[in-house]
Protein backbone atom coordinates (compact mmCIF):
# COMPACT_ATOMS: atom_id res chain seq x y z
CA UNK A 1 0.00 0.00 0.00
CA UNK A 2 2.85 2.43 0.78
CA UNK A 3 4.34 1.72 -2.66
CA UNK A 4 1.00 2.15 -4.43
CA UNK A 5 0.33 5.43 -2.61
CA UNK A 6 3.51 6.81 -4.17
CA UNK A 7 3.24 5.12 -7.57
CA UNK A 8 -0.54 5.24 -8.07
CA UNK A 9 -0.51 1.94 -9.97
CA UNK A 10 1.75 -1.08 -10.47
CA UNK A 11 1.80 -4.30 -12.44
CA UNK A 12 1.81 -7.75 -10.87
CA UNK A 13 5.27 -8.33 -12.33
CA UNK A 14 6.58 -5.09 -10.81
CA UNK A 15 5.21 -6.00 -7.38
CA UNK A 16 6.55 -9.55 -7.54
CA UNK A 17 10.01 -8.29 -8.49
CA UNK A 18 10.05 -5.47 -5.94
CA UNK A 19 9.10 -7.65 -2.97
CA UNK A 20 10.73 -10.89 -4.08
CA UNK A 21 7.52 -12.92 -4.04
CA UNK A 22 5.64 -15.02 -6.57
CA UNK A 23 3.00 -13.65 -8.92
CA UNK A 24 0.49 -15.96 -7.23
CA UNK A 25 1.24 -14.38 -3.87
CA UNK A 26 0.83 -10.91 -5.35
CA UNK A 27 -2.56 -11.87 -6.80
CA UNK A 28 -3.68 -13.27 -3.45
CA UNK A 29 -2.60 -10.15 -1.57
CA UNK A 30 -4.22 -7.85 -4.12
CA UNK A 31 -7.46 -9.82 -3.87
CA UNK A 32 -7.47 -9.32 -0.10
CA UNK A 33 -6.76 -5.59 -0.36
CA UNK A 34 -9.43 -5.15 -3.03
CA UNK A 35 -12.02 -6.92 -0.87
CA UNK A 36 -11.14 -4.48 1.93
CA UNK A 37 -11.72 -1.54 -0.41
CA UNK A 38 -8.15 -0.23 -0.48
CA UNK A 39 -7.36 -0.66 -4.16
CA UNK A 40 -8.78 -1.77 -7.50
CA UNK A 41 -7.37 -4.70 -9.44
CA UNK A 42 -6.90 -3.99 -13.12
CA UNK A 43 -5.66 -6.19 -15.94
CA UNK A 44 -2.14 -7.22 -15.00
CA UNK A 45 -1.89 -5.17 -11.82
CA UNK A 46 -3.58 -2.80 -9.39
CA UNK A 47 -4.29 0.90 -8.91
CA UNK A 48 -5.29 3.08 -6.00
CA UNK A 49 -9.05 3.31 -5.71
CA UNK A 50 -10.22 6.67 -4.37
CA UNK A 51 -12.77 5.83 -1.71
CA UNK A 52 -13.70 6.88 1.80
CA UNK A 53 -12.34 3.62 3.17
CA UNK A 54 -8.97 3.99 1.49
CA UNK A 55 -8.69 7.69 2.20
CA UNK A 56 -9.24 7.11 5.92
CA UNK A 57 -5.99 5.12 6.12
CA UNK A 58 -3.44 7.04 8.21
CA UNK A 59 -0.65 6.42 5.70
CA UNK A 60 -2.71 8.10 2.99
CA UNK A 61 -3.94 10.97 5.16
CA UNK A 62 -0.42 11.77 6.33
CA UNK A 63 0.62 12.56 2.74
CA UNK A 64 -2.34 14.74 1.80
CA UNK A 65 -2.41 18.57 1.91
CA UNK A 66 0.68 18.63 4.14
CA UNK A 67 1.44 22.34 3.70
CA UNK A 68 -2.15 23.32 4.47
CA UNK A 69 -2.27 21.07 7.53
CA UNK A 70 0.90 22.69 8.86
CA UNK A 71 -0.68 26.13 8.47
CA UNK A 72 -3.81 25.03 10.30
CA UNK A 73 -1.84 23.55 13.19
CA UNK A 74 0.29 26.67 13.56
CA UNK A 75 -2.81 28.88 13.66
CA UNK A 76 -4.86 26.66 15.97
CA UNK A 77 -2.15 26.30 18.60
CA UNK A 78 -2.72 29.97 19.45
CA UNK A 79 -5.86 28.75 21.22
CA UNK A 80 -3.67 27.07 23.88
CA UNK A 81 -2.15 28.73 26.95
CA UNK A 82 0.62 27.36 29.20
CA UNK A 83 -0.67 25.19 32.02
CA UNK A 84 -3.76 23.97 30.18
CA UNK A 85 -4.92 20.45 29.42
CA UNK A 86 -5.22 19.67 25.71
CA UNK A 87 -6.88 16.76 23.89
CA UNK A 88 -5.65 15.81 20.41
CA UNK A 89 -7.56 13.23 18.38
CA UNK A 90 -6.35 10.63 15.88
CA UNK A 91 -6.51 12.94 12.88
CA UNK A 92 -3.36 13.78 10.93
CA UNK A 93 -4.43 17.45 10.77
CA UNK A 94 -5.06 17.87 14.50
CA UNK A 95 -2.00 15.72 15.19
CA UNK A 96 0.21 18.37 13.60
CA UNK A 97 -0.35 20.57 16.65
CA UNK A 98 1.94 18.35 18.76
CA UNK A 99 5.14 19.78 17.28
CA UNK A 100 4.10 23.30 18.31
CA UNK A 101 3.38 22.55 21.96
CA UNK A 102 6.92 22.68 23.37
CA UNK A 103 6.84 26.50 23.41
CA UNK A 104 3.71 26.45 25.59
CA UNK A 105 4.80 24.05 28.30
CA UNK A 106 3.95 23.21 30.97
CA UNK A 107 0.99 21.39 29.47
CA UNK A 108 -1.00 18.22 29.94
CA UNK A 109 -1.74 16.48 26.66
CA UNK A 110 -4.29 13.68 26.26
CA UNK A 111 -4.28 11.70 23.01
CA UNK A 112 -5.06 8.39 21.37
CA UNK A 113 -2.93 9.37 18.35
CA UNK A 114 0.24 7.25 18.29
CA UNK A 115 2.08 9.84 16.17
CA UNK A 116 1.34 12.49 18.83
CA UNK A 117 2.34 10.12 21.62
CA UNK A 118 5.64 9.40 19.87
CA UNK A 119 6.30 13.11 19.29
CA UNK A 120 5.68 14.10 22.91
CA UNK A 121 6.94 11.05 24.82
CA UNK A 122 10.36 12.60 25.49
CA UNK A 123 9.30 16.26 25.60
CA UNK A 124 10.12 18.03 28.84
CA UNK A 125 7.35 19.94 30.54
CA UNK A 126 4.62 17.86 28.88
CA UNK A 127 2.48 15.67 31.11
CA UNK A 128 1.40 13.09 28.54
CA UNK A 129 -1.69 10.94 29.05
CA UNK A 130 -1.82 8.24 26.38
CA UNK A 131 -5.27 6.76 26.01
CA UNK A 132 -5.26 2.99 26.12
CA UNK A 133 -7.36 0.68 24.04
CA UNK A 134 -7.03 -1.45 20.96
CA UNK A 135 -4.48 -0.22 18.42
CA UNK A 136 -5.77 0.44 14.91
CA UNK A 137 -3.10 0.34 12.21
CA UNK A 138 -5.54 1.96 9.83
CA UNK A 139 -6.00 5.04 12.03
CA UNK A 140 -2.62 4.78 13.84
CA UNK A 141 -4.35 5.25 17.17
CA UNK A 142 -6.12 3.58 20.08
CA UNK A 143 -9.86 3.00 20.27
CA UNK A 144 -12.48 0.86 21.94
CA UNK A 145 -13.84 0.42 25.44
CA UNK A 146 -10.63 1.21 27.33
CA UNK A 147 -10.05 4.48 25.47
CA UNK A 148 -13.70 5.46 25.87
CA UNK A 149 -13.68 4.71 29.62
CA UNK A 150 -10.59 6.88 30.06
CA UNK A 151 -12.14 9.78 28.19
CA UNK A 152 -15.25 9.66 30.36
CA UNK A 153 -13.07 10.14 33.44
CA UNK A 154 -11.02 13.09 32.10
CA UNK A 155 -11.60 16.81 31.62
CA UNK A 156 -9.65 19.24 29.44
CA UNK A 157 -9.52 22.92 28.58
CA UNK A 158 -9.18 22.47 24.82
CA UNK A 159 -9.80 19.69 22.28
CA UNK A 160 -8.48 19.63 18.72
CA UNK A 161 -10.25 17.32 16.32
CA UNK A 162 -10.25 16.46 12.64
CA UNK A 163 -12.95 14.97 10.43
CA UNK A 164 -12.91 13.17 7.11
CA UNK A 165 -15.94 14.87 5.54
CA UNK A 166 -17.93 18.10 5.80
CA UNK A 167 -21.39 18.04 4.25
CA UNK A 168 -23.54 21.12 4.67
CA UNK A 169 -22.95 22.33 8.21
CA UNK A 170 -22.16 18.89 9.66
CA UNK A 171 -19.08 16.71 10.11
CA UNK A 172 -19.07 13.03 9.18
CA UNK A 173 -16.71 10.07 9.54
CA UNK A 174 -16.75 6.59 8.04
CA UNK A 175 -15.88 4.63 11.21
CA UNK A 176 -18.35 4.42 14.11
CA UNK A 177 -15.70 3.60 16.73
CA UNK A 178 -13.72 6.70 15.76
CA UNK A 179 -16.91 8.78 15.90
CA UNK A 180 -17.55 7.62 19.45
CA UNK A 181 -14.04 8.57 20.59
CA UNK A 182 -14.29 12.01 18.98
CA UNK A 183 -17.66 12.69 20.60
CA UNK A 184 -16.27 11.78 24.02
CA UNK A 185 -13.29 14.08 23.45
CA UNK A 186 -15.69 16.91 22.68
CA UNK A 187 -17.72 16.17 25.79
CA UNK A 188 -14.57 16.22 27.93
CA UNK A 189 -13.35 19.65 26.74
CA UNK A 190 -14.47 23.17 27.58
CA UNK A 191 -13.49 24.53 24.17
CA UNK A 192 -13.47 22.56 20.93
CA UNK A 193 -11.78 23.27 17.61
CA UNK A 194 -12.05 21.42 14.31
CA UNK A 195 -9.15 21.40 11.83
CA UNK A 196 -10.05 20.34 8.27
CA UNK A 197 -8.25 20.93 5.00
CA UNK A 198 -10.35 22.45 2.23
CA UNK A 199 -10.68 19.11 0.42
CA UNK A 200 -13.01 17.79 3.13
CA UNK A 201 -15.80 20.24 2.24
CA UNK A 202 -18.62 19.01 0.04
CA UNK A 203 -17.98 15.39 0.95
CA UNK A 204 -19.86 12.93 3.12
CA UNK A 205 -19.15 9.72 5.01
CA UNK A 206 -21.26 7.02 6.59
CA UNK A 207 -21.64 8.31 10.16
CA UNK A 208 -22.77 11.71 11.41
CA UNK A 209 -20.25 13.11 13.90
CA UNK A 210 -21.67 16.48 14.95
CA UNK A 211 -23.01 19.80 13.75
CA UNK A 212 -20.17 22.21 13.06
CA UNK A 213 -21.68 24.84 15.34
CA UNK A 214 -20.64 22.58 18.24
CA UNK A 215 -17.08 23.82 17.67
CA UNK A 216 -15.86 27.17 18.92
CA UNK A 217 -14.02 27.59 15.61
CA UNK A 218 -13.57 25.52 12.46
CA UNK A 219 -10.14 26.06 10.88
CA UNK A 220 -9.57 25.45 7.19
CA UNK A 221 -6.96 26.52 4.66
CA UNK A 222 -9.05 27.81 1.76
CA UNK A 223 -12.30 29.72 1.42
CA UNK A 224 -15.20 27.34 0.63
CA UNK A 225 -17.18 28.07 -2.52
CA UNK A 226 -19.88 30.71 -2.07
CA UNK A 227 -22.82 28.35 -1.61
CA UNK A 228 -21.04 26.30 1.03
CA UNK A 229 -19.89 29.41 2.87
CA UNK A 230 -23.41 30.81 2.88
CA UNK A 231 -24.76 27.57 4.37
CA UNK A 232 -22.10 27.61 7.08
CA UNK A 233 -22.81 31.24 7.95
CA UNK A 234 -26.56 30.58 8.05
CA UNK A 235 -26.01 27.69 10.46
CA UNK A 236 -23.98 29.89 12.80
CA UNK A 237 -20.67 28.13 12.17
CA UNK A 238 -17.56 30.06 13.22
CA UNK A 239 -15.17 29.50 10.30
CA UNK A 240 -11.60 30.76 10.16
CA UNK A 241 -9.79 30.53 6.84
CA UNK A 242 -6.02 30.34 7.39
CA UNK A 243 -4.29 31.64 4.27
CA UNK A 244 -0.66 31.13 3.37
CA UNK A 245 0.14 34.69 4.47
CA UNK A 246 -1.46 34.31 7.94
Amino acid sequence: MDFLMDAGAASVDDLASRFGISRMTVHRDLDELEESGFLRKVRGGASIQPSGLFESDFRYRQKQATEEKQRLAAAAVAMVEPGQTVIIDDGSTAGGIARHLADLRPLTVISNNLAVIDDLASAGGINLIALGGQYSKKFHGFFGLLAEASLRSLRADVAFLSSSAIHGASAFHQDQEVVQSKRLMMAAATRKYLLVDHGKFGRTALHFLTDLKAFDTVFTGREPEAGMRAALDAAGVSLRVVGSSD
